[in-house]
């Protein structure tokens, strides 16, 4: 009877352990929930990084990248010359990653310096898009990011006709710039406000009033390909896009630079050495200096720009152009 009853506690305890485990990380009061299926871990730490994940299993974007961080990247965003004082914040950033961190963002990576590149690159895409910096601002001309929040005196309300069946214009909305990474047409508003349960069709003021929204507008455009048969950015920057011969031919590679390639196009990329690709990657680089990752960390020049590519996209209305 004693042997059966330590079998039948032993049992117990394997299912315990192969279900689920809690252990505190980090901060002793953050929880980490683990079970494992199929001989996958999968973990659940509340809050920020919730749903049962294998990513949920690495560092969350908080263990790493902090308010002094942030501050430190746009360090200029709430001076009086600033056109959005008051309006982008850590705690927006970090409610909105906290969406996107199940599906990879910022927790893709068995080591906190690749992701912090991540999180490096998509704030220099952020940074380059919103900034009113120039060549002798205060703190020099990459101090400057998410001074905007919206297009300023947009020449047109990008109402694109040929979408009315399924993204119809709604009478009086205009569809100009906003966001961290500005989006742009009636139909990027539409598919942007599916995503995120938000009406952004009708509604596409929206994104300019909450700066919540305006970063997960942005994070969902880097978590999401363009098009069905091409990677996301997301997936080009971790690695998880393996060129065809057809990419290698044309010169994508996995890398920062091919994230400005399906994100813009030839509006920034294929034009040889062109401001608007240095202005991106000199952000990128820049904040990677910041967070003490450091821009060597980024790899050599051809997978850094994005200049001789041959743009996924060509001469198509991207989500950001």
């Amino acid at each position: 009877m004693a042997n059966q009853n330590a079998i039948v506690l032993l049992l117990a305890f394997v299912i315990l352990l192969t279900d689920v485990a809690t252990t505190v990380q980090g901060d002793s009061t953050k929880k980490t929930l683990v079970k494992y299926k199929h001989g996958k871990k999968y973990c659940d730490q509340g809050w920020e990084c919730q749903g049962w994940s294998i990513y949920c299993c690495n560092l969350t974007i908080t263990d790493y990248f902090q308010t002094y961080q942030f501050e430190n990247l746009f360090s200029m965003r709430n001076s009086p010359v600033a056109h959005a004082v008051g309006f982008w914040d850590y705690h927006s950033f970090i409610a909105a990653a906290s969406i996107f961190e199940p599906q990879g963002f910022g927790t893709t990576g068995k080591n906190k310096t690749f992701q912090m590149m991540e999180i490096a690159a998509f704030l220099g895409h952020v940074g380059s898009k919103t900034s009113c910096g120039y060549g002798v601002a205060t703190g020099g001309p990459l101090a400057w990011g998410l001074c905007y929040n919206h297009e300023m005196s947009p020449s047109q309300t990008y109402c694109d006709d040929y979408y009315k069946l399924t993204y119809p214009c709604t009478p009086g909305a205009e569809y100009y710039g906003r966001g961290a990474i500005p989006i742009y047409w009636n139909y990027n508003y539409g598919a942007a406000g599916e995503a995120l349960k938000v009406n952004l069709l009708d509604h596409p003021e929206y994104i300019e009033q909450n700066a919540t929204l305006a970063f997960q507008a942005a994070m969902w455009r880097w978590m999401n390909p363009i098009k069905k048969s091409q990677p996301s950015a997301h997936d080009i920057f971790v690695g998880n896009w393996k060129p065809t011969k057809n990419d290698t031919m044309e010169k994508r590679v996995p890398g920062f630079g091919s994230t400005m390639n399906v994100l813009y196009g030839d509006s920034v990329c294929g034009q040889g050495d062109v401001d608007a690709m240095n202005n991106i990657v000199s952000h990128y680089l820049y904040y990677l200096d910041l967070l003490g990752v450091g821009r060597e960390q980024a790899g050599p020049h051809e997978f850094l720009t994005c200049g001789e590519q041959v743009p996924f996209n060509p001469s198509s209305k991207s989500a950001s152009s």
